[in-house]
């Protein structure tokens, strides 16, 4: 064979492997599992294990006090290192969510390995540097990372944003689910727990199981409910209603999107039901 046709038989093959490759992707997105987030016109979908670790990220921002600019650093920054994914390997002795490095002195692997304690650790990194919240993402995530890849942090910044608008709760309803059936998870007890731990709210459990919150504005109501679909998978919740809005784990690929109902639009109450 000639080497002029064995480069257009590579080139083929390529082809046909990257529209299959293109195609399994477009149907598990249309069929499997997955989160959509979307804010000013802009979407983006993830696992459903992507937004549960971005939900931590940003509500632990949230709570410490930090612009929603923060959290935009922080998950562009987990999107580069692990993809979201709270990894137990990396380059060197890398690991987590952040990729952080025991022998760097970021803690031991056990901590840089719990989510909230890896969150809490980068963000009393970056609040250390001066001006954080108007620097170039890729400037600042560096200082924070020291990685030998900087620029890449920047490739990230879109859908950094996208998240943290949607989970602080600036984009209402702008977070959707699509998942298979409750099943068990980990019950109410467990969620309000690890809601306080980390939005700061506190939720009651009635005789029925369901999880009601008060919040004082409509933003925090809106990053409680964020946070409660985000976090559906793991503690098997069914509904998450706020203001005039819900959403349903029930209605399949419709679960992408939040129903409109008769409650006030102002509501400022979430009230979260589990299987």
């Amino acid at each position: 064979m000639t080497l002029r046709r064995v480069l257009v038989a590579a080139a083929l093959v390529a082809f046909v492997v990257g529209i299959g490759t293109l195609g399994w992707f477009g149907y598990r997105w249309q069929t499997g599992p997955t989160c959509r987030v979307t804010a000013s016109g802009t979407s983006f979908a993830f696992t459903p294990e992507q937004t549960r670790n971005a939900a931590t990220i940003t509500a632990i921002a949230s709570k410490r006090g930090l612009p929603a600019r923060a959290a935009t650093i922080a998950l562009a920054t987990a999107l580069q290192e692990s993809n979201l994914r709270n990894l137990a390997h990396g380059d060197r002795d890398s690991l987590g969510l952040f990729q952080q490095r025991p022998s760097q002195g970021w803690g031991s692997a056990e901590q840089v390995q719990d989510p909230v304690y890896a969150t809490n650790a980068f963000y009393d990194a970056l609040v250390k540097i001066d001006g954080y919240a108007d620097m170039e993402i890729t400037l600042v995530a560096q200082e924070v990372q020291r990685s030998a890849y900087p620029s890449a942090y920047s490739d990230h910044e879109g859908q950094g944003r996208v998240l943290a608008s949607t989970l602080y709760g600036h984009s209402p309803a702008g977070l959707g689910c699509r998942l298979p059936g409750p099943g068990e998870g980990a019950g109410a007890a467990a969620l309000v727990a690890a809601m306080r731990t980390e939005t700061g709210q506190a939720g009651s459990v009635d005789p029925d199981g369901r999880v009601t919150v008060h919040t004082a504005i409509q933003q925090a109501a809106w990053g409680v409910a964020s946070w409660a679909v985000a976090s559906a998978d793991e503690y098997g919740v069914t509904d998450v209603a706020v203001a005039d809005r819900a959403w349903r784990r029930e209605r399949g690929r419709a679960a992408l999107e939040w129903e409109t109902t008769a409650a006030a639009a102002n509501g400022t109450t979430v009230t979260i039901t589990l299987g």
